[in-house]
């Protein structure tokens, strides 16, 4: 919320700069603070300004305040963990000259080291993981030889050799002053190019970034000593810019790096050819210190900039992108120095060239060249487009490139979605086959004036995305494709769900163990030839799929991937004992590139939707058979019977059910979100659009149909296994002589075996007008019993509780009056009977709640 909310005037030197002096006059330690803030300045870190804005507001708010500080004491309390103050700490020191003992002295070492460590251990630790880091990043790298380091003599820089000091040398304090300034210039000279002079020694560096200090004689005139002490800067910072030209020249720090290296060393040239003219001048006699300290003036300018650009690089630990980040900052910063700003836009420019050679290729090719991990798009290969039809929850086409956000330069940071999206296309398109020439492809220059190359990085990505567009919307009829899951998945053609489910019922009614899956795949391939789906180009992709799972262990363990309850939900196949109405399912094969669109994924929520709907239509099939067979039963009966009078209302009202949930899902859901689906489709720009819309589809009807709350779901599930249970007993009793043999099953669903197959259906009539009688009368004898009146209560009693449970807990789900769900409670609930059992049952259960506080508590 506050990135989409941040404006970008927040985070300029202005605002960062008032933000910077409240939180200094707000805080107790505004010194620590300040030194902090330079620090982390110094190195480069991103987002600090905007940092120190939110923290700046936050000084203002004594409610967040109070519980940040609430906050941390709990989570210091929790963790065991007691923050000594500095002050406390320096008062448990001894007196400033008291003598201390040897124990109390370790002890005050082990102190130290522990509050040391446990205020540093985050950083070690970052250090630690950034070195791990950079050794496994430079195994590929060339190897220097060793003597480049044991050869101290290679260096520009200064080289501190205690035995080639010199040991007989006069002191300037006994020479005339003409004769000093003579002696003082030669080492001067000596001192710009990296020579240790004679009066002039170098101290030992503290570390390798360190700048150089010199020692100066002391006999030296003052006068002359003053003007050295302004020159030595120069040399000192000539020290640091070849230093950082040495090192970064390596292989393991870029070639952003490298590149910078060459600018610089350009430079250092210049500056060398600088120092040869001062020296001609001062063998012929005509350079006095006052000419030497104003001949070097613009130089001395130039220096002091490298320096603070080598300094910042070397803090930062900057590489690839974070070092022109920095370089863009260096030259903004200069507006109103004309010549400093020209320096520092010469270095960058000369740093940008091999970056942008990386980016031209990626934008225009969608190649990645990046041997040494600098650019802002990095490649995992770990994730491949195989994997897209086998991996739930494979995330190719978002991880296998990915932006490394410490990587992109400040002045494409606007830009970087579409750099990647861009390259990202003409890679799909390459995979294919295609060869990818980009009509706009330019050289990227570096400019301050960021449009021209934003203009460039447009006209590129326009071209990817239609490009990749048109391959799968044309070459591939990415359209087809979807109309053709819809046909098979949605059962959006009735005559070939209705032609399948006749020929193959034979087969689902057995257990998954009983099956054989050729025989299925050859019933589908025969209702597909015989049926309107012939027409489809893509039928030949269509396949049987038995799946060891129903659909609510699937929708559970798709709800527990990437959580704590992934393990622990793992269910062993054999425990279920699946029927083939329960494990059966439609697959799909999808090749690349639309496997980019149709993944796994994908495909897994349209299983979810088919196996929803496909049941449902099995359980109303049930229920049609048994209003057929009770039409030729109510002659016989009805007059005679009351009982089965209430079978046959109960029959009439699990079939409304089934038919208004099948209507909502399929009419109501599915069909307008289809319809929406494809008017996007129409205005889509890229292939990111396509992913967005159809991913919004499938979330969508997944909710709408319950099928992504487990409640509502396993309600709805049970429901459907009451209908088909209440078939099931009404088939039985109205059975002929030629009754199947149903298949045993150990668990609650073994009732879900179909009714009489098309081929008792289809009997002779005369036939079965003559043994309808004999049939009825033990149909009559049945419904006359008790068993029979109890069973139909049950039946009707189980029904009505979790038809009312399943209307309850919608209207819970529900929380505005646009939600599609509330159609489905109109249908259901259209007269209100419901709504009354409803506000019975609870009245009741209210009752009996006050009557059982009213009691007395019964004695044991």
């Amino acid at each position: 919320m506050l990135q989409k909310n941040m404006t970008p005037y927040i985070t300029t030197q202005v605002s960062a700069h008032n933000a910077k002096r409240k939180i200094a006059e707000s805080t107790s330690t505004p010194t620590e603070f300040l030194n902090k803030y330079e620090e982390l300045k110094s190195k480069n870190v991103r987002d600090l300004d905007p940092l120190v804005y939110l923290l700046s507001k936050l000084c203002d708010d004594d409610e967040t305040k109070l519980y940040l500080r609430r906050n941390a004491e709990e989570r210091a309390v929790a963790a065991g963990v007691s923050l000594t103050s500095p002050s406390t700490l320096v008062a448990q020191l001894p007196a400033p000259g008291s003598k201390i003992t040897k124990d109390e002295l370790e002890d005050i070492k082990a102190r130290l080291m522990k509050e040391t460590n446990r205020g540093t251990v985050g950083q070690s630790d970052a250090s630690r993981r950034i070195l791990m880091e950079r050794q496994q990043r430079n195994v590929n790298f060339p190897v220097q030889p060793d003597w480049i380091f044991h050869r101290t003599y290679l260096t520009a820089d200064f080289v501190n050799v205690p035995e080639s000091h010199p040991t007989n040398v006069v002191q300037l304090g006994s020479l005339p002053v003409q004769v000093q300034e003579i002696a003082i210039i030669e080492d001067l000279l000596c001192c710009m190019e990296g020579i240790e002079g004679k009066y002039i020694r170098t101290q030992p560096l503290v570390d390798s970034y360190a700048p150089r200090h010199f020692q100066v004689d002391q006999t030296l005139e003052v006068t002359l000593k003053e003007l050295v002490k302004r020159i030595l800067p120069l040399c000192s910072n000539y020290s640091i810019v070849v230093r950082f030209i040495e090192e970064k020249s390596a292989f393991e720090y870029g070639l952003v790096n490298q590149a910078l290296s060459s600018a610089m060393r350009t430079l250092i040239k210049d500056y060398l050819v600088l120092v040869a003219q001062l020296e001609h001048q001062f063998r012929q006699g005509q350079l006095s210190l006052q000419k030497f300290w104003f001949y070097i003036q613009p130089t001395a300018r130039t220096m002091e900039i490298l320096t603070s650009v080598a300094n910042s690089i070397n803090r930062g630990a900057c590489i690839g992108g974070a070092v022109l980040s920095l370089l863009h900052e260096k030259t903004s910063s200069f507006i109103g120095d004309a010549e400093g700003q020209e320096l520092c836009l010469y270095l960058t420019q000369a740093a940008c060239v091999p970056y942008f050679e990386i980016l031209e290729k990626w934008i225009y090719k969608g190649l990645i060249q990046d041997p040494y991990s600098e650019f802002l798009i990095e490649e995992n290969e770990s994730f491949q487009k195989e994997k897209l039809q086998e991996d739930y929850n494979d995330a190719y086409w978002e991880l296998h490139y990915t932006i490394c956000r410490e990587q992109i330069p400040i002045f494409l940071e606007r830009m970087a979605d579409k750099i990647l999206n861009t390259g990202k296309y003409l890679n799909v398109v390459r995979e294919c086959g295609c060869d990818v020439k980009c009509p706009c492809a330019e050289e990227i220059v570096y400019s301050i004036k960021e449009r021209q190359y934003y203009d460039q990085i447009e006209k590129a990505y326009n071209f990817a995305s239609r490009l990749l567009l048109d391959l799968l919307m044309e070459e591939k009829e990415l359209r087809a494709r979807f109309r053709s899951i819809k046909h098979y998945f949605l059962l959006d053609q009735g005559d070939f769900v209705v032609q399948f489910m006749d020929m193959a019922e034979d087969e689902l009614r057995k257990t998954m163990d009983h099956i054989t899956p050729t025989r299925l795949e050859t019933l589908l391939e025969l209702a597909l030839r015989t049926s309107t789906a012939n027409v489809d180009p893509f039928k030949d992709d269509l396949r049987v799929e038995l799946l060891s799972y129903d659909l609510v262990t699937q929708l559970f363990k798709i709800l527990s991937i990437e959580t704590k309850q992934e393990k622990e939900f793992r269910v062993d196949p054999t425990d279920l004992h699946l029927s083939g109405l329960e494990a059966f399912s439609f697959d799909y094969t999808v090749k690349w590139p639309l496997s980019l669109v149709l993944n796994r994924k994908a495909l897994t929520r349209y299983q979810m939707l088919f196996r929803h709907l496909f049941y449902s239509k099995h359980v109303e099939r049930q229920l049609c058979n048994v209003w057929l067979s009770n039409k030729s039963a109510k002659r016989y009966t009805l007059h005679s019977c009351r009982w089965y009078a209430s079978a046959f209302a109960l029959r009439q009202r699990m079939l409304n059910f089934v038919q208004n949930f099948l209507y909502y899902m399929m009419f109501e859901v599915i069909e307008p979100n289809w319809h929406l689906l494809e008017a996007n489709l129409d205005s889509v720009n890229n292939i990111d659009d396509v992913l967005a819309y159809h991913t919004d589809f499938l979330n969508v009807c997944l909710n709408d149909c319950m099928l992504t709350n487990p409640e509502l779901l396993k309600t709805v599930h049970k429901l459907l296994m009451v209908c088909v249970t209440f078939s099931n007993f009404m088939q039985r009793l109205v059975k002929t002589t030629e009754v199947e043999k149903e298949v045993p099953r150990p668990t609650q669903t073994s009732t879900l075996q179909a009714a009489p197959t098309a081929r008792d259906r289809k009997a002779d009539p005369g036939k079965k007008k003559a043994t309808s009688k004999v049939v009825l009368e033990h149909v009559d004898q049945m419904a006359g019993s008790e068993n029979f009146e109890r069973t139909i209560a049950k039946f009707e009693s189980n029904f009505s509780h979790l038809l009312v449970d399943l209307l309850d807990s919608i209207m819970d789900s529900v929380s505005n009056c646009e939600n599609k769900r509330m159609t489905i409670l109109h249908r259901l609930d259209f007269n209100g009977f419901y709504t009354e059992m409803l506000e019975t049952a609870s009245a009741e259960r209210s009752m009996m709640e006050a009557s059982a506080l009213q009691q007395p508590p019964a004695l044991h």
